[in-house]
């Protein structure tokens, strides 16, 4: 199984952007990750309406259609530490091989992407920015990879 997680645009803190790399690190202890950086495309003038529908045409173009969608959305499911370590085992039980994880921008997601998405979930009912939120989804799933494992890193 391998997660791709897909990101609109560079994370401009550098801070932000060393703690997903590191967790990003942390996480191929146990399964291949991808990063893929999208380019995002405004125009001075764009609506919030275009900019979103925009956003959501580039991030699914960019998913494998066998690829089993994840979207980061407040709208979703919450899950403790130990419910998300018992979703990536059943994910390896069901055979999927590949997890894309799709985080929208500062505007967030489009309708057409929780649509499209196999399963739409919140990391909390807290909103972080979208640049936050990608090294939150490393750790989050560089912990249940590890509750998954034996590992105490959970306590």
């Amino acid at each position: 199984m391998k997660f791709t997680l897909l990101f609109l645009g560079k994370t401009r803190e550098k801070y932000l952007d060393q703690a997903a790399s590191d967790y990003a690190d942390r996480l191929r202890r146990y399964v291949p990750v991808e990063i893929k950086i999208v380019k995002e495309k405004h125009a001075k003038n764009d609506s919030d309406r275009v900019i979103i529908a925009r956003e959501a045409g580039l991030l699914l173009s960019r998913c494998s259609p066998s690829s089993f969608k994840v979207a980061l959305d407040p709208t979703g499911k919450e899950q403790t530490s130990e419910e998300l370590a018992r979703t990536v085992e059943s994910w390896e039980n069901r055979g999927l091989q590949s997890i894309t994880f799709l985080i929208g921008g500062y505007l967030g997601l489009d309708d057409r992407v929780r649509q499209e998405a196999d399963l739409t979930w919140s990391l909390s009912r807290l909103t972080f920015t979208h640049e936050m939120t990608r090294f939150i989804l490393l750790e989050q799933l560089y912990r249940a990879c590890s509750i998954k494992a034996g590992h105490n890193y959970h306590k």
